[in-house]
């Protein structure tokens, strides 16, 4: 049973995507004791954005620069066809995607395991989303509407991925340390705690979609 975890927080502390995402994988853990852990994390490790360049900008880079960025871009995409099951803890940043999800995604889809016509090698595999937002995007605020990451998120994992996918949110994350947000921090805690929960339905969800052998 292999699980296939990547967190695209800037934040090692007091990030709200890793800890609903780490309620997701002790849940799976509980399941699947004997499972692997395939683990990137985009703070740490990120993806060059100069490797997408190389396989696709003109004029062609030194043959060496290609080289490289398909070899990583082949060792990211076996890490996802590898996989049994999927945890993507991704937060809002200015209104948008993680740049460095975004990134990965774009050297990922390089691989021509993804090309398009190919074989979609994860349709029907079991997938979560946790995202974060740190103020209120819902209908009715000011924000509605602002949030272009997780439709985002969601299409590409969902629809160009194929993957079967499953989303826990958090929002307001930022009211503990915003004085403006001060009025919101009940909400805030209500949606963390939300999201815990979800999070924990989810982690049942992968652990329960690999046992029954549909990833």
């Amino acid at each position: 049973m292999r699980l296939f975890r990547i967190d695209a927080s800037v934040r090692a502390e007091g990030s709200v995507t890793r800890e609903v995402a780490d309620t997701v994988l002790g849940v799976w853990r509980e399941a699947h004791a004997e499972g692997t852990l395939t683990r990137r994390d985009l703070r740490t490790d990120p993806v060059p954005a100069s490797a997408w360049q190389s396989l696709v900008g003109s004029p062609p880079p030194p043959l060496h620069e290609a080289d490289q960025a398909r070899a990583l871009a082949a060792k990211l995409a076996d890490e996802l066809v590898e996989a049994d099951a999927y945890l993507f803890a991704v937060p809002l940043y200015n209104f948008g995607p993680s740049q460095h999800f975004k990134t990965w995604t774009d050297l990922v889809l390089t691989d021509p395991r993804f090309a398009p016509g190919a074989e979609r090698a994860l349709t029907g595999k079991p997938a979560v989303l946790v995202t974060a937002r740190g103020g209120g995007y819902g209908p009715g605020t000011p924000r509605w509407g602002w949030d272009h990451s997780t439709p985002w998120l969601v299409r590409m994992l969902q629809d160009v991925f194929g993957f079967n996918l499953q989303v826990s949110e958090a929002e307001l994350t930022l009211a503990e340390v915003n004085p403006a947000l001060a009025p919101l921090r009940g909400l805030a805690a209500e949606s963390l705690a939300a999201a815990h929960r979800s999070a924990r339905r989810h982690g049942e969800f992968l652990a329960a979609q690999v046992a029954a052998g549909v990833a």
